[in-house]
């Protein structure tokens, strides 16, 4: 029954997990169409880097957990663009938006929603089975 237990803190990391990616998403597309005048100050696409924590490894019964290790700047060049009429254009008439791919972002948001929406199911259910584990002790 302990088992079930560790379920809850294995499927509430992946929610926690998740819920940075998300938020991760959620400001890279707020920030895709900000214009800056020169590269350094250009948005750049962030993105969350997990990792596994093994617990209770000596008794066999070992779980994973998830967590965020940091989130990521990506290193990629910002789009110019040449717009020699914008108020942030730089000298040579450019101006500078985010490395940030919306289709790709997307992707991510879906992705993330359904990781999501799948470890609240494994709680659900996990929730589910100890009911009926109690319930069985009450029946005898």
């Amino acid at each position: 029954m302990s088992n079930l237990f560790k379920l809850f803190e294995v499927s509430g990391s992946a929610l926690s997990a998740q819920s940075v990616r998300l938020n991760t998403v959620a400001s890279n597309m707020a920030n895709a169409q900000v214009t800056s005048g020169t590269p350094d100050q250009a948005y750049r696409a962030r993105h969350p880097v997990f990792e596994s924590v093994l617990q209770d490894i000596g008794g066999g019964n070992g779980t994973a957990s998830v967590q965020v290790a940091g989130v990521l700047e990506s290193q990629a060049e910002p789009r110019a663009e040449y717009a020699p009429q914008h108020p942030l254009a730089d000298e040579e008439g450019y101006v500078y938006k985010p490395n940030v791919n919306v289709v790709e972002e997307m992707a991510n948001m879906i992705s993330a929603s359904r990781s999501y929406q799948n470890n609240v199911e494994v709680m659900n259910t996990t929730r589910q089975l100890l009911l009926r584990t109690l319930q069985l002790g009450q029946q005898q």
